[in-house]
């Protein structure tokens, strides 16, 4: 089957480069004519604004004529008049993000192409620290919002470099950077192998990340702790999970991780810690002497919760905690994307898979490493 590129007749990477410019032009254009409904009612109020109410550790932000005002009660959110924009995310941005990271992915694609690579599994290994690196990235964030603003590392506007889902972008970039630099430092001759340099850059940043988060807690810093019990027991959950669901493929469906082979158990690790990290930081807190529970950050998880809670009667609830079905549905959720990836998909587009299988891992690893540290911090 031709692709719609073949049968129009133009290159692939201009009609790419073609379609965003054309959204990006209506979306500046549609801000300038109509901008209470294009920039204040969508753009801002989906996207923006939740940056914004969270880099200032607001309740919520709202709009009123072309100006910004943050509010500190969730009274007065609740009475003021839309736009409102609390932090965090809606069903609205994660469809709006979702469409964004494809059409991403897709330019990488090009841009992989044109470096000849990305083609070879060892690739997605070695973006692997890069992942564990947005997560803990996010966290310092948070934990600048717990700290005085006196030992704060960064601040408003800078801290919406870190805030999801800018931080996103700030993270591609960095990454980016590095492939860009180590692939030519291994075409150069100054390394043999640029995937194990990618890796080491990779590891050699997340280490400086949790090195600065590790400093608040040695220094004292006001609103950070150093709970091990919550690292240790959700490392342990999410591997002891991930495995028994490894094993259950291997025994009785080998063919669902026929296609990306031991891809497939970092996939599902990954998603096992998004998965415990959630279930030990929403319920299990307090039981582990590390400080209250969290609250939900995404729709989805509260929806989770709030199914439980209603289906759940309270003395059940009160043994189980209400956020285990979570952990459920990441881990068939993360089957079921192993069992699309079938060898012919390699075969067919071998970059796109491989992009196809980080941002997989990605928005399962990056939100749990945020989780896990940020209830391992105390932030």
């Amino acid at each position: 089957m031709s692709t719609v590129a073949e049968r129009v007749g133009v290159d692939p990477e201009r009609l790419w480069a073609g379609g965003v410019a054309t959204a990006l032009v209506a979306l500046v254009i549609g801000s300038l004519v109509l901008p209470e409904t294009v920039y204040d009612g969508f753009i801002w109020h989906y996207f923006w604004g939740p940056v914004q109410a969270d880099a200032n550790s607001a309740v919520c932000a709202i709009r009123p004529g072309s100006t910004v005002e943050y509010l500190y009660s969730s009274q007065a959110c609740a009475s003021a008049a839309e736009p409102v924009a609390y932090p965090g995310y809606t069903l609205v941005s994660e469809v709006g993000y979702m469409v964004t990271l494809l059409v991403a992915l897709t330019g990488v694609v090009f841009l992989l192409r044109r470096l000849d690579l990305g083609t070879d599994r060892e690739f997605f290994y070695a973006l692997l620290p890069f992942v564990f690196f947005g997560g803990a990235l996010r966290v310092v964030e948070d934990a600048n919002d717990a700290v005085p603003a006196a030992d704060a590392l960064i601040t408003y506007p800078l801290n919406t470099l870190f805030i999801s889902p800018i931080i996103y972008f700030t993270v591609f970039v960095m990454t980016l950077v590095a492939v860009v630099a180590t692939v030519w430092a291994s075409r150069s001759g100054l390394v043999e192998r640029y995937d194990r340099l990618l890796f080491g850059v990779g590891s050699v940043v997340l280490v400086v990340t949790l090195g600065y988060l590790f400093s608040l807690f040695l220094t004292g810093a006001e609103g950070v702790e150093f709970y091990p019990q919550v690292l240790g027991t959700v490392l342990v959950g999410a591997t002891i999970t991930a495995g028994a669901t490894w094993w259950l493929i291997e025994r009785f469906a080998p063919a669902v991780n026929e296609g990306t082979g031991r891809i497939g158990f970092v996939i599902l690790w990954g998603h096992a810690i998004d998965g415990v990290a959630n279930v030990i930081g929403l319920d299990w807190m307090t039981a582990l002497g590390a400080g209250p529970n969290l609250v939900p950050k995404h729709p989805v998880n509260q929806f989770v919760v709030d199914v439980t809670g209603s289906l759940l009667p309270a003395s059940v609830l009160a043994v189980t905690g209400d956020t285990w079905p979570f952990l459920l549905v990441k881990l068939v959720a993360a089957t079921f994307v192993l069992w699309v990836f079938e060898d012919e998909i390699f075969e067919e587009s071998p970059r796109y898979t491989m992009l196809l299988l980080v941002a997989v891992l990605a928005v399962g690893l990056g939100p749990g490493t945020r989780d896990m540290l940020r209830a391992t911090f105390g932030v």
